[in-house]
């Protein structure tokens, strides 16, 4: 039931607006490709492995047919018809035997015309379509699995972090947090991961702050928690990200490995990696196009904004960006049931009244996205390393969650942001989160806020001030608002970052199967 009375007009024309603000930046993306992008439709196409014997360590097989595709005919037109059309001319049976052709000097690559093009481009679709309907037995699987073993008896979701750096020792820490209640478990990205352009190959037992993000570390985390699924009752979801400048090979991964949910913002990259605007925007709608199909949840990051920016001065830039994500979303076919949209509770607690302030961005976030599973994210910015005063913390977090009727609640640790977490923390943190659902888990039935009291002042001031900034935003332009540090205070122009290189016009007969594929099957 609404407790904010918000104008049904207002709300509407904050969508009209973030519409208008996210034309152009959806032109860009639907009229460029990146090499991101080229290399995430070939792993959809059944290209797996690395080369060993490269003198700078591993390179995976699609790195170098993509890199090598760029080099010497371009990828305007995209990668499938050079790859495919090669693969028939010289007589090879798979992707992997014409990366190894490719790296020892025997393969040169051009674009096709007339019947070789239409003869590359069948091939790059079936081959391509075979993949999808790996992805699609595995979204049927997990319908199938829920359906079975049950989801959660309850919202929110409890939603816990490992991150060793070892799969194997994030296996464990991750069937123990499941046991103690844990419905979704996040792998951590080792740190910096988001700025490598590949995906490293195989099982990894060595990170920073995190374990890598590769296809088999996805896979035995999945099996895993399979099997930890069967012995706690319920269906336990997987993690990881799909961001930084392999965005749409990691959707893709997650797709074939059968993950739940992703990190997949639109802006974080840009803002918090420094990678170049014009990839990220290209990179997402595709990635997010692969979560559609793939009946992933996404996790949106506006969390981050107010690590860098005041929790109550930059309120609204949040709301803004929830908004512009979920319409980059719904563009790219990804409907509310899979939208979980990201805000955080980072209020400085010594502002007066700081509790009931977290409750009016929070009941906000709920009254705008009835539908989407929203991510509601503990404190950290104002931890300080008293630990007891961070449980509190982390309790009045928890409590907000189950007022304003969060979908997903990130644990909060009383180390949080000050050292790495032990498992006794987790433990812990757990409790607390146990706690709170048990004794308050029914409050929000009770919960009704005065009309004219300030939550619900404070609310309407928020979302104002969210329009008076998308109008903003739809005169200046998008890209002009990220270039000028209008969230998380952060200036990002948009012919800088990482990654520029590998963002790509496309011609006018530029074709990609996947891309063409996912348009076809978007309401599936």
């Amino acid at each position: 039931m609404p407790l904010l009375d918000l104008d049904p007009a207002v709300v509407a024309t904050a969508r009209r607006l973030a519409a208008a603000a996210a034309a152009p930046v959806v032109e860009i993306a639907r009229s460029h490709t990146t090499t991101s992008l080229e290399r995430a439709t070939l792993r959809l196409a059944g290209i797996t492995g690395a080369d060993s014997t490269h003198r700078a360590g591993d390179v995976p097989w699609v790195n170098r047919v993509v890199d090598t595709v760029a080099e010497q005919c371009g990828l305007e037109h995209g990668v499938c018809g050079p790859v495919f059309h090669a693969l028939r001319e010289h007589d090879l049976t798979s992707l992997t035997e014409l990366a190894e052709a490719t790296a020892a000097g025997q393969v040169r690559y051009r674009v096709p015309t007339g019947a070789d093009g239409t003869r590359a481009y069948k091939a790059a679709r079936a081959a391509v379509a075979k993949g999808l309907r790996t992805v699609d037995r595995n979204r049927a699987q997990r319908d199938k699995l829920v359906a079975r073993l049950g989801d959660p008896p309850r919202r929110p979701w409890i939603y816990l972090i490992v991150a060793t750096g070892d799969i194997d020792e994030d296996v464990v820490q991750a069937a123990n947090a499941a046991r103690a209640g844990a419905d979704i478990i996040a792998v951590i990205r080792s740190t910096g991961q988001s700025l490598l352009d590949y995906v490293p190959e195989g099982a990894t037992h060595h990170g920073f702050a995190g374990t890598y993000a590769t296809q088999e570390n996805f896979r035995i985390m999945r099996a895993a928690m399979d099997e930890v699924s069967r012995e706690v009752g319920r269906y336990v979801r997987v993690t990881n990200y799909a961001s930084g400048l392999c965005m749409p090979e990691i959707a893709v991964l997650a797709g074939l490995q059968r993950l739940d949910m992703m990190l997949n913002d639109s802006m974080y990259g840009i803002l918090f990696r420094d990678i170049n605007p014009i990839r990220t925007f290209v990179d997402q709608r595709f990635s997010r196009q692969v979560h559609a199909r793939a009946g992933i949840i996404i996790n949106t990051g506006e969390d981050n904004y107010l690590t860098t920016a005041d929790a109550v001065d930059a309120a609204h830039t949040v709301t803004v960006s929830q908004l512009l994500n979920e319409h980059f979303a719904h563009e790219a076919g990804l409907p509310d049931a899979l939208l979980g949209l990201g805000h955080a509770f980072e209020i400085d607690p010594r502002v007066p009244d700081s509790f009931r302030l977290e409750l009016a961005h929070a009941l906000l976030a709920r009254e705008l996205f009835p539908d989407a599973p929203l991510k509601w994210m503990p404190p950290t910015k104002h931890m300080t390393g008293d630990v007891f005063n961070g449980y509190l913390l982390d309790g009045f977090f928890n409590l907000a969650g189950v007022l304003t009727g969060q979908s997903i609640l990130l644990v909060g640790m009383m180390t949080e942001a000050v050292v790495t977490p032990f498992l006794s923390d987790r433990d812990l943190a757990l409790a607390n989160v146990r706690y709170v659902l048990a004794a308050a888990g029914g409050l929000a039935e009770d919960f009704r806020p005065a009309p004219d009291g300030l939550i619900v002042k404070r609310a309407h001031q928020v979302l104002g001030e969210a329009v008076d900034l998308l109008g903003r935003i739809v005169d200046d332009g998008l890209l002009a608002a990220i270039a000028d540090g209008t969230f998380g205070l952060m200036k990002r122009p948009p012919d800088r970052g990482k990654g520029a290189d590998g963002v790509v016009a496309k011609a006018d007969d530029y074709r990609n199967p996947a891309i063409d594929l996912l348009d076809e099957g978007a309401g599936r």
